[in-house]
């Protein structure tokens, strides 16, 4: 099974549209579920991820509260035997890689992905992936635009980094 993780699109800000290398890269690599971690922005956004494949949602700090309703802000998923954290990683204290690992202190999660920081990342700690996709229209303090996959299969989490320039 192959998820899309994205986040961070604040879109409409950034065009009207999903970046076509990230819409043509989901479709490509066939995910069967995309993930957002939150700023979308439009409450317009989910449905252009929706028209590629089914949509899982957590909102961020800069979402409308509609978006909060439909999403929340924290969720956990068990997908393929795999238990994934969804938070956008954003508070008052600490760094966003800390503030979402202790979202999830007391529900441990095999991949806890997470947004906010629009700076990639994707490493194991102990026995949990840390994934964030940076962002695929601000690309932030980095030479391109990213997403990141998540491969399942078996119980097994291959995540990778994906990352496109925006022409």
């Amino acid at each position: 099974m192959k998820i899309g993780v994205v986040s961070d699109t604040h879109l409409p800000r950034f065009g009207d549209r999903l970046p076509e290398a990230l819409a043509r890269g989901l479709r490509r690599e066939r995910v069967r579920l995309i993930l957002h971690l939150g700023d979308f922005t439009g409450p317009e956004v989910p449905r252009l991820f929706e028209e590629i494949a089914p949509l899982e949602a957590v909102a961020g700090n800069n979402d409308p509260p509609a978006l909060v309703r439909r999403f929340g802000r924290r969720k956990i998923l068990t997908l393929a035997g795999v238990r994934v954290g969804m938070v956008h990683g954003d508070g008052l204290r600490g760094a966003t890689i800390g503030r979402s690992v202790a979202a999830f202190a007391d529900e441990p999660v095999d991949v806890l992905c997470f947004g906010h920081s629009h700076q990639p990342v994707c490493e194991r700690r102990g026995t949990t992936w840390l994934v964030n996709p940076g962002s695929p229209t601000d690309k932030r303090r980095q030479a391109r635009y990213s997403y990141a996959i998540l491969h399942i299969q078996r119980g097994r989490v291959v995540p990778r980094l994906v990352w496109f320039d925006w022409a």
